[in-house]
């Protein structure tokens, strides 16, 4: 179960720390959904195709899987707040750096410098918000957090996709660049000063790695979220190719995208704490049915509309995969709350590559979502595995020698 740190130094009131580290959650949803939707746009710029505009994504979603585990184990015995603020920091450089990118190459080294503090950030932000409120109220707390990301998919998404119709895709990273340095500033005042267990090591963190059912959950979210990222990276293009479509309603149906996914994350999450492998069987098999009709439903825009409502709200699957790590990671809480975003980020390498694959081999921007289906119903398997291992290793338990 999740250890709760000891009270922080100074009286802190739980909605402003949330409010905190909800913004940098804000910046990064920003970043990680608007790079998406500028794929046409400096695909063009550039002179790449699609495909290979997506690798972009995939940079950035590589950046999180190194930075993830590396990051918190080498920054186990780091004060927390501290270790907040300076993660900031490297995104806001990051950010700024891929607005000034001259060339291909280094746009991808940018989005790869990028995402290196993503998952560390989620990770910590996660346990600081989970130690702040009673233990039956943990999932909506790290909800509430991860709701400045998918705020940043009705508000920070189609406003950075607006402005990179209107004064280039550029400006979309200039303005995260700024949002991340607004979080620092925030954190710095009101996050909670929590200094890093005296026990903690980064040999104690590894130890998360040979827990079996820390891997099979992160397993399942580096499968299982990658229909979500397959569908979401070419619904711009689907729109303009296949809906015949303006550009102009892409940030419209962004922003829809993105109410389904702040209202699937808060609902799966008020499930799980009350019944957690209800919830992710629950998300699972949503995502997949909506993920299928995203390939039925492409053709008309009402029919997107609701069909990209709906793989939003399978989104909240996120969350629920979070708490559930705190609960099997034991004393390596760091390593495996971060490692949740390395595998979500995982996820955002595998589904765009899968559908750049599909794409490039001539199936057509709706097969995305027969991918995205297939990825949600093998994370699905992955899930139910994972608890009739632990179902099992539970009765083992308890029988006497």
């Amino acid at each position: 179960m999740t250890q709760h740190s000891s009270a922080p130094s100074r009286a802190t009131h739980p909605a402003l720390v949330i409010l905190a580290l909800a913004m940098g959650a804000f910046a990064i949803g920003t970043t990680e959904f608007a790079a998406m939707s500028l794929v046409p746009f400096f695909a063009r710029d550039l002179g790449l195709t699609e495909p290979q505009a997506g690798h972009a994504i995939s940079a950035y979603a590589l950046g999180v899987v190194v930075g993830a585990p590396v990051i918190a184990v080498l920054a186990a015995k780091l004060e927390r707040r501290k270790l907040l603020i300076g993660l900031m920091g490297v995104f806001a450089i990051g950010n700024g750096l891929s607005a000034l990118a001259a060339n291909y190459p280094l746009l991808l080294l940018c989005r790869f410098v990028s995402g290196l503090p993503h998952g560390a950030y989620f990770g910590i932000a996660a346990l600081v918000a989970a130690s702040m409120v009673p233990a039956n109220k943990r999932t909506q707390s790290v909800a509430m957090v991860m709701s400045g990301l998918t705020v940043a998919t009705i508000i920070g998404v189609p406003a950075a996709n607006w402005l990179g119709q209107a004064l280039g895709w550029r400006s979309g990273f200039a303005v995260v660049s700024v949002l991340a340095i607004t979080t620092m500033a925030l954190v710095a005042l009101y996050a909670p000063r929590q200094p890093a267990d005296a026990a903690a090591s980064p040999l104690r963190e590894l130890g998360a790695l040979r827990r079996p059912q820390v891997l099979l959950t992160l397993l399942t979210g580096a499968i299982g979220f990658g229909g979500l990222f397959c569908v979401y990276t070419y619904v711009a293009s689907t729109m303009i190719e296949v809906t015949h479509v303006s550009e102009q309603f892409v940030p419209a149906v962004l922003a829809i995208f993105g109410i389904g996914m702040t209202a699937g994350n808060l609902f799966w999450a008020w499930i799980a704490d009350r019944a957690q492998t209800k919830a992710a069987i629950g998300a699972l098999l949503f995502s997949a049915a909506s993920l299928a009709l995203f390939s039925l439903m492409a053709g008309n825009i009402v029919t997107l509309c609701i069909v990209v409502l709906l793989i939003g709200f399978g989104g909240g699957l996120g969350t629920v995969l979070q708490t559930r790590l705190m609960d099997v990671a034991g004393d390596a809480q760091a390593l495996a709350a971060a490692a949740h975003h390395s595998a979500f980020n995982m996820a955002n390498a595998l589904g765009p590559w899968l559908g750049g694959m599909a794409i490039a081999a001539g199936y057509g921007l709706t097969s995305t979502g027969w991918i995205g289906a297939c990825l949600a119903l093998a994370g699905l398997a992955i899930f139910l595995v994972t608890i009739s291992l632990h179902k099992r290793d539970a009765a083992m338990s308890a029988c006497p020698a």
